[in-house]
């Protein structure tokens, strides 16, 4: 069997209608053959599939719902774990460098996930049109989160990933089914984080834009004081709501913006050392490669030697969202 009837969370008893999740791990085996990720043909969806635990390999994720679908796994955020099974979500609210592996995949039950991009112009519809207690527009909370889901959420996504079965609907159907999977995500526990981004004029949603530009021009030299008057805050301010929402300093949030990418353009692009870390903004190859090595464990080349001799499957996601 798959599956047991009963999932524990949180000490929980929670019983869940198999179907959906058998259905669930027969479209990912479909489309995500062999191990890896692959975007689909249903744009805002993306799907992971791995026979075996994986190496930590850091990954920029921008706002998205992920759902395990069999296996486990763990995410590092700064120095904060998350870890998250079948039966519950993580919701990144923000643009958020993170560090993920799984750690629960056999051949024999291999670990299957989900992730649907969010779009804060429907969160912005939803949210104007629903009774949210969202509280004050100057609260700022962790960007990422851990929630139990619903049999509704889970249903909206199957219908959304079913959708790969019937490409003549895609663009019908598929507006009206994100609506519905943001709409369940909302109504979760936390869902009202999500909720912050689309207050006009609040912190969170101050600090997102800020992480937005960040991520854009993550190359060139920061300054805070500017990043600050781009948020509106005075410098004390914006320290307290980043560090909030990020578990980061801004100065720390840029380097592995620009560590993460070096990384990935070694391996993508195959370059060498000094002209990755030219292209993310480093001056000094030295430095690059001491804060590489104190990121990773292992200076730069060295480190990328050993992603690439690992088998596919062993490899966690790419920079997909």
């Amino acid at each position: 069997m798959l599956f047991r009837g009963v999932y524990w969370s949180h000490g929980k008893q929670r019983v869940w209608v198999m179907d959906n999740f058998q259905r669930l791990c027969h479209l990912i085996d479909k489309y995500c053959e062999p191990d890896g990720a692959v975007r689909t043909a249903v744009e805002p969806v993306w799907m992971y599939r791995s026979t075996g635990p994986t190496l930590k390999v850091p990954t920029i994720y921008k706002p998205c719902l992920c759902l395990i679908i069999s296996g486990a796994k763990e995410v590092t955020l700064g120095q904060e774990v998350y870890r998250y099974a079948p039966g519950q979500l993580l919701a990144a609210s923000v643009d958020l460098p993170l560090v993920g592996h799984v750690t629960d995949a056999t051949p024999d039950l291999p670990y299957r996930s989900l992730s649907l991009d969010l779009d804060g112009k429907i969160l912005g519809d939803l949210v104007a049109c629903m009774d949210l207690n969202i509280g004050g527009d100057g609260d700022s909370f962790r960007g990422l989160f851990v929630e139990e889901t619903s049999a509704g959420l889970v249903d909206a996504v199957l219908r959304v990933v079913e959708l790969l079965e019937h490409p003549e609907e895609i663009s019908v159907m598929l507006p009206l089914l994100m609506r519905e999977v943001h709409y369940r995500l909302l109504r979760t526990g936390q869902g009202a984080l999500i909720a912050r981004l689309a207050m006009g004029g609040s912190n969170m949603q101050r600090i997102s834009a800020v992480l937005r530009l960040m991520k854009d021009n993550f190359h060139k030299p920061l300054r805070v004081d500017e990043l600050a008057r781009h948020a509106n805050m005075s410098a004390s301010s914006f320290h307290h709501h980043f560090k909030q929402v990020t578990a980061m300093s801004p100065l720390q949030y840029q380097k592995r913006l620009r560590l993460t990418t070096a990384r990935q353009i070694m391996l993508a692009e195959m370059k060498d050392a000094a002209s990755a870390a030219y292209e993310v903004g480093y001056e000094s190859t030295s430095q690059f490669s001491r804060e590489y090595a104190r990121m990773f464990g292992a200076p730069p080349m060295r480190d990328v030697a050993s992603i690439l001799s690992q088998p596919s499957g062993h490899v966690a996601e790419p920079s997909v969202h």
